[in-house]
């Protein structure tokens, strides 16, 4: 009798430890993943987000839900992020803003190369630098010129203190050892209409945003800072031909995950991201809300912000801007 009670309570633990065997064995991914956008709703980066959830809910057949956590630069959400399980089960898109960070908060709160594990770059947009139109400089070198004959006397705007915009600015300081003036807004538009507004001389933003201002003539594009020349603006040079190597600054987005996640859904997601990225139908609607898809390894993500961090650091340190 003993025996059979041992044998009877064997088969009921075998049986009540069954599906959690199978839970645990299940394929990735087998529920809800969570996407968190670390950028207020209805901006650009949210619409991003939003676009690559929906592609990456059908082509892994699990829903992809957002999750937006604003705030302190993008560090809110990016730091939830870092601190949830590694399990493949929330995901985070990234932007610049995880490369200047270490350089600008003595306590973030977490530290993008150990923890995070990125994925994929997914987007990106190439900046302009652009004028005033009642500035007397129609090239870079003559606004260089410019500003170097009036140190202090030139102002430039951006998003706010750290956002890229206003190292592009700084590293423009730093690498043609002139002075011009940093004034912060709320936002990059918000710097853009008072530019337009005559309040200040310069500022760099994405093409997308800047295209119909040069268009109608309120802005005068003097260089994309990119690799190449922008199509929507054909006959704006880049930095480089204007005579300034290195100056590229580039919005970025990426896919990261927290560090410890297995190296076999990471795989996953890289793969999944890639096809999406591939596909003409995705690349249209990426393009569609002024975003340049973009794709590339985990490894090549990771060397990229390495080389990323390094360079605003020393911008900010070239700068003499401090730490918060």
């Amino acid at each position: 009798m003993q025996n059979i009670l041992k044998c009877v309570s064997a088969c009921v633990c075998a049986l009540v430890a069954t599906p959690f065997a199978m839970a645990a064995d299940a394929p990735y991914p087998s529920k809800v993943i969570r996407m968190i956008l670390p950028f207020p709703p209805g901006g650009p980066t949210d619409i991003l987000g939003r676009v690559v959830g929906q592609k990456l809910t059908e082509s892994l057949g699990q829903p992809v839900v957002i999750d937006n956590r604003p705030g302190a630069g993008g560090n809110v959400g990016t730091d939830y992020a870092s601190k949830q399980a590694p399990d493949g089960y929330t995901i985070a898109l990234v932007s610049p803003a995880l490369a200047i960070s270490p350089s600008l908060y003595k306590k973030l709160g977490y530290d993008p190369l150990k923890d995070l594990a990125m994925v994929s770059l997914v987007a990106q947009i190439p900046n302009v630098l652009l004028i005033h139109p009642s500035v007397p400089a129609k090239t870079l070198k003559d606004f260089v010129q410019l500003a170097r004959g009036n140190p202090g006397k030139l102002n430039f705007g951006s998003g706010g203190l750290g956002t890229g915009q206003h190292l592009a600015g700084e590293m423009l300081n730093v690498q043609t050892k002139i002075k011009l003036e940093h004034v912060p807004y709320k936002g990059s538009n918000q710097a853009m209409m008072g530019m337009i507004g005559g309040q200040i001389e310069m500022v760099v933003i994405g093409v997308p945003t800047a295209v119909q201002q040069v268009q109608a003539g309120r802005v005068r594009a003097l260089a994309v800072l990119a690799a190449e020349r922008a199509p929507v603006l054909p006959d704006v040079q880049t930095a480089k031909e204007a005579g300034f190597s290195g100056f590229e600054v580039l919005s970025w987005y990426g896919i990261a995950a927290p560090a410890g996640t297995p190296r076999e859904i990471i795989a996953r997601l890289n793969g999944d991201i890639a096809r999406i990225m591939k596909s003409p139908e995705s690349r249209e609607r990426i393009t569609g809300v002024g975003f340049d898809p973009a794709f590339s390894t985990p490894e090549q993500f990771t060397s990229f912000l390495q080389t990323e961090i390094a360079r605003y650091a020393n911008v900010v340190k070239s700068a003499g801007i401090q730490p918060e």
